[in-house]
C-alpha cells in the first residue's frame, strides 16, 4: 500500500469529496461542522457548504489535507488555527479546558478526520495525524491542540470518531491536558521551532 498525504488545495476538491464521501457525515458536513457555529450550521444547505470548502481550499494555508492511498484520495484530516475555526470559541468542553487564549493564532487544532470505509483500521489517522501536526510546523504553529474520543471507554461507531482516537494521539506525542468527560480528552502538542 502506497500512502501520500498532500494539501487539500482547490486543484484537488474533487479528490477532497472523494475522501469526505466515504461514510460518515462528510457529503453533507462539507468539513463546515467547525467553521460555523450552531445556527449558522443548521440553515446552511449542503450546497452553501460544498461552495464554502471549495473557497476554502484555495486559501493559505490549506485547512485540511488528504491521505491518498494507491493515488486515490482515501482519507482527510482538518487542521489549522483555531482562530479560523469559529466552533472552537463556542465550544464549552474545549474553552473551559484549553489553558490556551482562544485568539492566539499560533495554536493549531486537529478536529476532523475522515477515513473511507474500505481503508478503516489500516492505520490510516495516524498517518493523517503525523502529516497534520508536520503542516502546522510548517505553518508557524506553537501549539496544536485535538480533542479525540477514548472509544475503550464508550464504544462508538467508527461514523463518530471523526474527533479522533485518543490512543492515535497519545502514539503520535500528545498530552492530555484534560479529560472533562470520561470518554473525551483535549491533548496538546508544543512544537520546537
Amino acid at each position: 500500500m502506497s500512502v501520500q498525504i498532500l494539501p487539500a488545495t482547490a486543484d484537488r476538491f474533487d479528490d477532497a469529496e472523494h475522501a469526505l464521501t466515504g461514510g460518515g457525515d462528510g457529503p453533507s458536513c462539507q468539513c463546515q461542522w467547525w467553521t460555523l457555529r450552531n445556527e449558522p450550521f443548521r440553515t446552511t444547505t449542503t450546497e452553501e457548504k460544498t461552495e464554502m470548502l471549495r473557497a476554502e481550499l484555495a486559501t493559505e494555508p490549506s485547512p485540511a489535507l488528504i491521505a491518498y492511498v494507491d493515488g486515490t484520495a482515501a482519507g482527510w484530516v482538518r487542521v489549522g488555527p483555531r482562530v479560523r475555526q469559529a466552533r472552537i470559541a463556542a465550544t464549552r468542553i474545549i474553552t473551559a479546558n484549553s489553558p490556551e487564549p482562544l485568539d492566539d493564532p499560533s495554536v493549531w487544532a486537529v478536529t476532523c478526520f475522515v477515513v473511507r470505509k474500505e481503508h478503516r483500521g489500516s492505520g490510516l489517522m495516524a498517518r493523517l495525524l503525523d502529516a497534520a501536526v508536520s503542516h502546522a510546523r510548517a505553518g508557524g504553529a506553537r501549539t496544536v491542540e485535538g480533542y479525540p474520543f477514548d472509544p475503550t471507554v464508550k464504544k462508538r461507531p467508527s461514523n463518530e470518531l471523526y474527533h479522533g482516537v485518543l490512543r492515535v494521539f497519545l502514539d503520535a506525542g500528545f498530552d492530555v491536558v484534560a479529560q472533562p468527560r470520561p470518554d473525551r480528552a483535549l491533548v496538546s502538542l508544543t512544537l520546537d521551532g
